[in-house]
C-alpha cells in the first residue's frame, strides 16, 4: 500500500490518539473473546510504547501479550470506496480485527501493514478496532529471542539482561506509529515505483505505476518541471519515461525534489491521483569508493535509535526536527537507521534535508547456531517488506542487511551456511533493487574473517577497542584499529565503513586523565579513530555510536541507559559534540583520487 495521503480521491481519518489497553500476561484473551472487544485496564497513548507510559503500573519490564481497543466513526463519504486500516509499526508481532473480524496479522518488525474492510463496516457508523501486540521474540525471527535459561545453560550469566533480549537497546512493546483508516478508489493506484539516473547534465527518471482498474484506462504522469506523459494501463502496470533536461540532482548540498503527479483517468474522467517526490541521483560504489553523482562521499554521522523518555519508540515528529536539527549544527551528512527501519516520516524529512540514509534490516544478533531455511525466510521477507516501502526516498542510499550477526562468536557462523545464506540475502537484496549498495554491520567478535565480506558491496564494522577492550588504552586501540583495517583492505578491497565506535559518558563526569565514563575520554576517544578512519584509504564513512543516550534492558555494564550518546538522553550536548562539530565542520577532502 502506498503511503496514506488524502486528496481530492483519496481521505485519512488518523485513529491516533489515547486507546483502552488490557495486559494479557496469560494469554487469556483470545479464548476469552477479546477480539470482539473487551474491558480496559488501563489507557495508553498511541503512538508510543506501553512501558514509560505506564511504568507505574508495573508495566515497565512487560514482555507479552496486550490488547489495544478504540471506536471509529466511519465517515459517510467514505461509501463506495475501498477502506483499509494501515498500522505504521506495532511491535513485534501483531493482530487485527473490526468488529469483531481478523482483519490482517503481521510480524515484521517496525513496518507497517494494513487490512481491507471492506464488507466489515458500514459508512456513517461506528467500528470497533481491536490490536492485539506482543513484544516477545522468536527463536527463529532475524533477531532471535533468548531466555533467562537460556544464558544459564550457556553459563553466560553475566551478559544476563532484564527483560531478557539479545540486542543493546530496550525491548519496547505497543503500536509505535500511527493507525490510519484510508478510503481509496475502487479503481486506484496501488503502486509507484520510481528508478533515476544521470547522463550528463540531464536527470532519467522512470516511473512505474501499478494500477487496479478495469480495462481501458491510462494514466496520466508529469513532473514538477513541466513534463508530462499520458500511457495505458497493460496488464495492470503503467510506465513513463523523462529526460529532465539541466536536472538539478539531489545532493547533500541541494537536496532538490521533482513533484510526480499521477492522475488514473477512466471513461473520460479522473478516478484516482497521488503525488510522491522524486530526487534524480545515483548512488554507486566503484573501487575503495562510494560515489553519489559521480563524486566520491565520505560518511560523517551515526548511529541513532528511535528513543525518548516517556513514549520510547513512537514516533514524535517535535523530536524528528530537533535530532535533524542538532546533526546540522554538527555538519553531520548521514545516519543508520540502527537497528531497524524508522518511520516513513523521518525519511521524508532526510529527502527534503538532504541526509544521506543507511536503512537497516531489523535483524539484530542472527544465531547461526538458531538459523535455518526459515529464517532465511523471514529474512527475504523482511527484505520484500523494507524495499517496497523505502525504495523511493533519494536520501536511502544503502541496505544494511543485518547487524552484528554472529554476535556470540559461535563456530557455525564461519562455516558454509553462513556463506550461502550471506550470498543469497545479498544477491536477492540487489534483484529486488539494484541501484543500492549492500552492506551488513560486521561484530567484532567475527574480527576480520566475516563470510558476509565476500558478497557484500560495502565492508562495515563496529569497534570498541579503548573501551570494552584495552579500555583508557588509546593508543593500543588505534594500533589495533589500524591493523584491521588494513587486514580487511588487504583481503577485500572494498569500500569500509566504521558504523559504530564509542565510549560510555556520563554528562558532567570530568578527569585531567583518561579515565572511562568522562566527557573528556569519549571525545578524546572519537578523535582518536577519527584519526585512523580518515586516512585509511579504503575508508568512506564514520558514524559515531551513538547520536544519544538511549534505554536499554537492565544490565550490569547500563545504569539504566546506554550512555553513548554525544547527546543525553533530553539532547544536551555533551564535550564530545563540540569537539566532532569542530571537525565536522571542514569539509573531508580523499587523500587520492581514486
Amino acid at each position: 500500500m502506498l503511503f496514506p495521503k488524502s486528496n481530492a480521491h483519496r481521505d485519512i481519518v488518523d485513529c491516533s490518539g489515547v486507546w483502552g489497553f488490557r495486559p494479557d500476561p496469560e494469554g487469556m484473551g483470545f479464548e476469552a473473546g477479546w477480539q470482539a472487544g473487551f474491558d480496559p485496564t488501563h489507557e495508553c497513548a498511541v503512538p508510543g510504547s506501553w512501558n514509560e507510559q505506564l511504568q507505574e503500573y508495573e508495566l515497565m519490564n512487560y514482555v507479552g501479550g496486550a490488547w489495544y481497543q478504540r471506536e471509529v466513526h466511519i465517515p459517510c463519504h467514505f461509501s463506495g470506496k475501498q477502506v483499509l486500516l494501515r498500522i505504521g509499526s506495532a511491535d513485534f508481532q501483531s493482530k487485527l480485527w473490526v468488529n469483531g473480524r481478523l482483519i490482517a496479522e503481521n510480524d515484521l518488525l517496525c513496518l507497517p501493514y494494513d487490512g481491507a474492510l471492506d464488507g466489515h463496516i458500514a459508512p456513517g457508523e461506528k467500528a470497533r478496532i481491536v490490536i492485539w501486540v506482543s513484544n516477545e521474540q522468536q527463536y527463529q525471527s532475524i533477531t532471535p529471542a533468548v531466555a533467562i535459561d537460556d544464558y544459564i545453560r550457556e553459563q553466560r550469566i553475566r551478559d544476563e539482561q532484564f527483560p531478557a533480549t539479545r540486542p543493546d537497546f530496550f525491548p519496547y512493546g505497543g503500536i509505535q506509529r500511527p493507525v490510519l483508516l484510508c478510503a481509496i478508489p475502487q479503481s486506484h493506484i496501488a503502486d509507484v515505483s520510481l528508478r533515476t539516473g544521470i547522463d550528463g547534465d540531464a536527470g532519467l527518471l522512470t516511473v512505474t505505476a501499478q494500477v487496479e482498474c478495469c480495462a481501458g484506462a491510462q494514466l496520466r504522469i508529469a513532473v514538477s518541471n513541466g513534463l508530462a506523459q499520458t500511457v495505458p494501463v497493460v496488464g495492470g502496470f503503467a510506465v513513463a519515461e523523462f529526460r529532465i533536461e539541466g536536472c538539478r540532482f539531489w545532493s547533500l548540498k541541494d537536496p532538490h525534489l521533482y513533484d510526480v503527479s499521477l492522475a488514473l483517468e477512466l471513461d473520460g474522467g479522473t478516478v484516482d491521483s497521488y503525488q510522491l517526490h522524486a530526487g534524480v541521483r545515483e548512488i554507486e560504489v566503484r573501487g575503495r569508493r562510494l560515489y553519489l553523482n559521480g563524486e566520491a562521499v565520505f560518511l560523517r554521522g551515526f548511529g541513532k535509535h528511535e528513543d525518548f523518555p516517556v513514549h520510547g519508540r513512537g514516533l514524535n515528529l517535535p523530536l524528528m526536527v530537533k535530532d535533524f536539527g542538532l546533526m546540522q549544527w554538527m555538519g553531520a551528512n548521514s545516519f543508520r537507521t540502527s537497528h531497524y527501519p524508522y518511520a516513513e516520516e523521518i525519511l521524508d524529512y532526510a529527502d527534503r534535508k538532504g541526509v544521506l540514509v543507511i536503512s537497516e534490516l531489523a535483524s539484530v544478533n542472527l544465531d547461526f547456531r538458531l538459523a535455518d531455511e526459515e529464517t532465511l525466510l523471514n529474512h527475504r521477507r523482511t527484505l520484500e517488506r523494507q524495499i517496497a516501502r523505502d525504495k523511493n526516498h533519494p536520501s536511502v542510499v544503502m541496505w544494511s542487511v543485518a547487524n552484528e550477526p554472529g554476535y556470540l562468536g559461535e563456530q557455525e557462523y564461519r562455516g558454509k551456511a553462513s556463506h550461502s545464506y550471506w550470498k543469497n540475502l545479498c544477491d536477492y537484496t540487489r534483484e529486488l533493487d539494484p541501484s543500492r549498495p549492500v552492506t551488513v554491520a560486521n561484530v567484532g567478535r567475527i574480527s576480520t574473517d566475516d563470510p558476509s565480506f565476500h558478497y557484500v558491496d560495502v565492508v562495515s564494522i563496529n569497534r570498541y577497542y579503548g573501551w570494552y577492550d584495552m579500555p583508557a588504552q588509546l593508543d593500543r586501540a588505534a594500533l589495533r584499529l589500524q591493523r584491521e583495517l588494513d587486514d580487511i583492505a588487504a583481503e577485500h578491497d572494498k569500500p569500509i565503513l566504521v558504523l559504530e565506535f564509542g565510549a560510555d559518558t556520563l554528562a558532567g563526569a570530568h578527569s585531567t586523565t583518561d579515565q572511562l565514563f568522562t566527557e573528556e575520554y569519549q571525545a578524546k576517544f572519537l578523535e582518536a579513530y577519527c584519526d585512523v578512519i580518515e586516512k585509511h584509504p579504503n575508508a568512506v564513512g564514520t558514524h559515531v555510536w551513538n547520536f544519544a543516550d538511549f534505554r536499554t534492558a537492565q544490565n550490569h555494564r547500563r545504569v539504566i541507559l546506554n550512555l553513548k550518546g554525544v547527546f543525553t538522553r533530553t539532547r544536551e550536548p555533551k564535550l564530545a559534540a563540540f569537539r566532532l562539530r569542530d571537525r565536522w565542520s571542514v569539509p573531508f577532502s580523499y587523500s587520492d583520487d581514486v
